[in-house]
């Protein structure tokens, strides 16, 4: 029940780390009853442990939603099946996990009519703008409490090393300490690492950062092959063709298996700079085993399966999305339509791909579709199928027209007249 003199009961996006378990208690501080909203999409947390932590800082409620599934079936497949990449380099790992705990959040919140929700992004940070125009996309009487953009929160709180010394002087147990003060955040598409001694891009990572993948030097010298057989661009079996071992196919078990054998072989860390969509530039460490293996499956799948027209405009629709989905715009209007677009074009990409894991790589050996452009008849060097061979002249020719009127121009533009 509602104190007379509370503020209002704020639904909080809590991990049980540093900054949410300090926001926590502030948020007490500040007269607000507290409830904790723990989202499970796959990250290794004792969730029991979190639970009581809250409890005893002093959440009203805490509420444990496991959202492993869904974040599978609607958000890591959708990213598989668009090739989505930022940047060229970085699989969105935390970004495509904003907008699926932001679901949960503005449901829990509707069901305990709570007037407000919270969360621990930084005004620096890309997570703010996501959680935030989530919910006010599924939810626009939403009122958002961000206390990294709270004067009275900021005046206090400099930075973690504040928070550090917060969270100590009220007993509060948390995982990081003044001698390893990044900042890590864990789902089943990734672990992502910045803050602290990251900042500094000259710096390398420190050794033992990685969580879910070995150090490729130390990965086993035996290569891992799989078959992923894919059904309109999505995954739908893995097979071990290394082990034998049973045909999977359920999302949430297939992910985790590709998690497990790509973290044993070294697959899926990149160490990148990245622009941030507030405009400001930072360095992320990433693992991401079972994303980077669907990834170079799918991509070549789609390659052997789409016409090239239609692969070239999925492409810069898939960078699109990418963009939309890193900067927050999940379900915007322009998302849901380059969404359905890239679905579109996936209504072929159905086939199996054999790949080979091996020491922190993620080789494609051999791929099949029963209803690929491939036409091996009609390419094959050993016989002739259809091609008109002489046709081949006047293509190059045509094609050579441009060519030789540009190095017509080139000479008379060094030679200082133009005709």
């Amino acid at each position: 029940m509602v104190m007379s003199t509370s503020k209002g009961t704020v639904v909080l996006a809590y991990s049980g780390g540093l900054d949410t378990s300090c926001i926590l208690l502030w948020l007490i501080e500040q007269g607000y009853i507290v409830i904790a909203y723990m989202a499970n999409i796959g990250q290794e947390d004792d969730f029991e442990t979190a639970r009581e932590k809250a409890l005893k800082i002093g959440a009203s409620k805490v509420v444990i939603d496991d959202l492993r599934v869904q974040f599978v079936k609607d958000f890591i497949w959708s990213a598989v099946s668009a090739g989505l990449v930022y940047e060229s380099r970085y699989l969105l790992g935390t970004s495509l996990a904003r907008p699926c705990i932001s679901q949960g959040l503005v449901k829990v919140a509707r069901e305990e009519r709570a007037q407000f929700i919270s969360h621990g992004a930084t005004g620096k940070g890309n997570d703010q703008v996501r959680f935030e125009l989530s919910c006010y996309a599924l939810w626009p009487q939403v009122k958002v409490l961000a206390p990294w953009r709270t004067e009275h929160f900021t005046e206090r709180f400099q930075g973690r090393q504040d928070l550090i010394q917060y969270a100590a002087s009220h007993g509060v147990p948390v995982p990081v300490t003044l001698e390893k003060p990044w900042s890590m955040d864990a789902n089943l598409m990734h672990i992502s690492y910045e803050s602290g001694v990251l900042e500094d891009p000259a710096e390398l990572a420190p050794d033992g950062i990685f969580q879910m993948t070995v150090d490729p030097k130390n990965a086993p010298d035996k290569p891992c092959k799989l078959q992923i057989n894919f059904e309109h661009g999505i995954p739908v079996s893995i097979k071990n063709l290394t082990e034998v071992g049973p045909v999977n196919t359920d999302p949430l078990k297939m992910f985790i298996l590709l998690n497990e054998l790509g973290g044993k072989h070294g697959v899926g860390r990149i160490d990148i700079v990245e622009n941030r969509f507030i405009g400001l530039k930072s360095r992320g460490v990433y693992e991401t085993p079972g994303g980077t293996i669907l990834h170079a499956a799918h991509t070549d799948l789609e390659t052997f399966c789409l016409d090239r027209e239609v692969l070239r405009v999925k492409t810069f629709l898939r960078d699109k999305m990418a963009d939309y989905v890193y900067n927050g715009f999940w379900f915007s209007p322009e998302c849901e339509f380059v969404r359905e677009s890239i679905a579109l074009s996936q209504r072929h990409v159905t086939g199996w791909v054999q790949v080979q894991l091996y020491k922190g790589s993620v080789q494609v050996l051999a791929r099949h579709s029963p209803i690929a452009l491939y036409n091996q008849s009609l390419v094959s060097m050993d016989q002739q199928g259809d091609f008109q061979p002489e046709d081949a002249t006047g293509f190059i020719n045509i094609h050579a027209i441009r060519l030789r009127e540009y190095q017509r121009f080139k000479m008379h533009l060094e030679g200082g007249q133009i005709r």
